[in-house]
């Protein structure tokens, strides 16, 4: 199988070359150091399947596996860590299986076994809720013409409702992406405001409320030249928020 090797650790990533050597039968086509890199290097190597660490700066490999789990042709997931306090959760984000360090050569070679059934399966895709107590995500991911683009949630200006889609306006630019408003509302909470229903901003981004001549109500924003139209029904917390300020 054709390996894709996970940890912010370079030790880590070594040893685990080394054991995957000495078991033989398989080929490491890459490396990544943090859960960010894994996803898009998943993305453009196509794995057969990901031994993947858990605690990593950027993005966590629990993260990382959800977004894996979303990949055209995901590829099956192993969690290599240092602690068990994530089992359950690696197990929710539908891992192979789950390896405490350190890692022996026979439990790896166990796990890249059924690693290799799982080929020409359906691998399942990581459910959206992980639990009550998962964290929310620190990335959204969207497509653009076939390639993988990952938008960190703090640099996000804006969401808008597009027909069955949200447009995320974010610091570089914008991209559509395949989830609704009202479930990215639910998942992140205060982080973003309503101001209409086909619209939500990011909390810290709220500028001013400003009146046009027509009578309607416009929020500003602080990082963007935009006026978003605001619905009576928001108006009342909104300016609440803005007076606190």
């Amino acid at each position: 199988m054709r390996l894709l090797v996970v940890d912010d650790e370079p030790l880590a990533r070594e040893r685990l070359r080394y054991l995957v050597d000495d078991i033989g039968g398989h080929e490491v086509v890459g490396e990544a150091t943090n859960g960010r890199d894994a996803v898009e290097r998943a993305d453009e190597l196509k794995p057969d399947a990901v031994l993947l660490d858990i605690s990593m700066p950027v993005m966590s490999g629990l993260e990382a596996a959800r977004l894996i789990n979303e990949l055209e042709a995901p590829p099956a997931v192993v969690f290599c860590t240092a602690c068990d306090e994530h089992a359950l959760a690696a197990f929710d984000a539908r891992a192979v299986d789950y390896l405490v360090k350190p890692i022996r050569a026979e439990r790896l070679g166990q796990a890249l076994d059924r690693a290799r059934r799982l080929q020409g399966e359906q691998v399942e895709r990581l459910r959206s809720d992980m639990g009550e107590d998962s964290l929310p995500r620190t990335h959204l991911c969207a497509r653009l013409r076939g390639n993988l683009r990952l938008i960190p949630v703090q640099d996000i200006h804006y969401l808008q409702a597009e027909e069955k889609y949200t447009i995320v306006h974010h610091a570089r630019g914008e991209d559509l992406i395949d989830e609704s408003l009202k479930s990215l509302e639910q998942e992140f909470g205060e982080r973003f405001l309503r101001i209409h229903r086909n619209c939500l901003i990011a909390a810290g981004e709220l500028l001013e409320l400003r009146r046009d001549g027509d009578g309607h109500t416009r929020a500003l924003l602080r990082s963007v030249d935009a006026e978003l139209e605001v619905s009576r029904r928001s108006l009342p917390g909104l300016r609440q928020r803005v007076r606190g300020q």
